[in-house]
């Protein structure tokens, strides 16, 4: 592995999947795009052209609203030939026995201060899932390698970067050591799990943190090995494209859970 100069890495989240328009707790549930997230998907591919980057690798979760997401965005670009690393290590935030729950309605049974707890905080994960709720993914075939010691019930934050930092190291950072653009087309919180290793972003600060849908990051990084940003700023200010409407975007997530 042959350190290179600047290596360049781009987040994208999933587009608008069916249950972020119907303000549901998603987690592992494997919610498609809706005609919105399939239209934000290909505009972060044209946003990539725009901005002449072009990946040679991407790695997905397994969840078909990020696999998705990097095809269509891969197929504006003229490159979904590129070679596809995925993994269950960069899956959304499993969201317990709050999976298939309406947000707000949540929020109106147990309180705003509670559902933000959950939602927000970094080491306080929802209640685990229980065997009858429909969402419950343990006999989900693409998990069938799990041992049901690692295979999540709930979540919380750190939980999310305690396995997604193992996948950036043995997969992620030897992409970027080996001198490719490396695309990670993934979720609200795994990304938010790999932004604030990063940026290191505080505990208490990463709550504050809500990235839209279909817009790519670009880390410009420093050389193998340190890896971390070659430029300080804002997660946020790394979107390609409007960032004031990046920014809107992002605003209207961290509204979902008041509706």
């Amino acid at each position: 592995m042959t350190a290179t100069a600047n290596p360049t890495l781009v987040l994208i989240r999933h587009g608008q999947s069916e249950w972020n328009v119907a303000n549901l707790f998603t987690g592992w549930h494997d919610a498609d795009l809706t005609e919105k997230g399939v239209a934000e998907a290909i505009a972060g591919g044209r946003t990539l052209a725009d901005a002449g980057v072009l990946p040679d690798v991407v790695h997905t979760s397994l969840q078909t609203r990020a696999i998705r997401t990097a095809n269509l965005a891969l197929t504006e670009l003229g490159r979904i030939w590129i070679p596809v690393k995925r993994s269950w290590r960069l899956n959304e935030r499993h969201y317990g026995d709050l999976q298939g729950k309406d947000k707000k309605q949540t929020t109106a049974e147990y309180g705003e201060e509670q559902v933000f707890e959950w939602r927000r905080s970094y080491d306080v994960p929802p209640p685990p899932i229980q065997p009858d709720n429909p969402y419950d993914v343990s006999a989900d075939p693409r998990y069938a390698q799990l041992s049901p010691e690692i295979l999540p019930r709930s979540e919380c934050l750190k939980d999310v970067v305690e396995r997604t930092l193992p996948y950036w190291y043995d997969a992620i950072v030897p992409d970027l050591c080996a001198g490719k653009t490396v695309l990670v087309a993934a979720h609200g919180n795994s990304l938010r799990a790999l932004v604030k290793h990063l940026d290191g972003i505080s505990d208490d600060d990463i709550a504050q943190l809500n990235l839209p849908t279909g817009v790519p990051l670009r880390y410009e990084l420093t050389a193998c090995p340190e890896l971390r940003p070659a430029e300080r700023k804002h997660p946020l200010d790394r979107a390609l494209g409007d960032l004031e409407a990046v920014k809107a975007a992002a605003a209207a997530v961290a509204n979902q859970a008041k509706g």
